[in-house]
């Protein structure tokens, strides 16, 4: 009996320590990820504030795509075009998947506005580095 309610204890222990460790990355994440929009006080402004990041985001991508397609001859151009084409229906489809978990909800439109955003910038990343890749 008292190696079944020491077995217990330990494992309640290890339990706690997983919960303990897992807010503290938790809380990590979070502070590593900014804010996007601090001082909006409604949902519309918040809304309004992930459609504008999403809007800067695309310009960005758009201006390291045209740096990229410069470096690129005719082939690759248009092979950059089809992944570029392809990309965006993934990009699109998965964020409608992603909001529509808040379908009918006033959070929706700045759900997808962030998962357009946080989609765009990682290909900005993407890009970039092919760029760099390319320049060496």
């Amino acid at each position: 009996m008292i190696d079944i309610e020491m077995n217990i204890r330990i494992v309640i222990g290890i339990l706690v320590l997983f919960l303990i460790g897992g807010a503290a990355f938790s809380v990590s994440a979070q502070e590593k990820k900014p804010e996007p929009c601090p001082d909006a006080q409604t949902q519309f402004e918040m809304n309004q504030c992930a459609g504008k990041a999403y809007k800067a985001a695309d310009a960005e991508l758009n201006q390291v795509y045209q740096k990229l397609v410069a470096m690129l001859d005719d082939e690759e151009k248009t092979q950059l075009k089809n992944v570029e084409t392809t990309w965006l229906k993934y990009r699109d489809a998965n964020c409608e998947f992603v909001a529509d978990q808040f379908k009918g909800g006033s959070i929706r439109p700045m759900i997808h506005a962030l998962c357009l955003a946080d989609m765009t910038r990682n290909r900005i990343a993407e890009i970039k580095n092919q760029i760099t890749e390319r320049d060496q």
